[in-house]
């Protein structure tokens, strides 16, 4: 069973239903029937809803919340341990402190994040990355 970390790249994606949105779908899928395993750390939640209300309002980042709450995604709490390690992460490549949370916790889980954003080419080296797009 693969096991994935989302970052919000990828959430607006399927929000907005764009070009990564179908395969989004097909990974819920995939964790409803408990073939693959999808997380998201709760600070990348948190960066969706911020995202989506700026956006599109109020309602559609209640609605969008409610929808991962409801979802196999398992929302990941940040501990000691996992921000210490994005903070390693943001010393070492540079990239924005909140997809630091998305690798250091793909690390931790062994998992594969799945994005659309160019930055984590960055910490390739490092985490497998499934790219949405292109």
């Amino acid at each position: 069973m693969g096991a994935f970390v989302l970052d919000a790249f990828a959430l607006m994606a399927l929000f907005q239903d764009e070009p990564g949105a179908p395969r989004l779908q097909t990974l819920i899928r995939e964790a409803q029937q408990e073939r693959s395993a999808l997380h998201i750390a709760v600070v990348n939640l948190g960066e969706v809803v911020y995202s989506l209300q700026n956006r599109r309002g109020l309602d559609t980042a209640v609605g969008a919340l409610g929808a991962v709450e409801s979802s196999p995604i398992k929302i990941v709490d940040v501990d000691r341990s996992l921000a210490l390690a994005a903070a390693r992460l943001k010393a070492s490549f540079g990239i924005g402190y909140l997809d630091c949370f998305v690798a250091a916790l793909a690390q931790q889980l062994q998992a594969t994040v799945v994005t659309g954003d160019p930055d984590f080419k960055k910490v390739e080296s490092i985490v497998n990355v499934e790219w949405l797009f292109g």
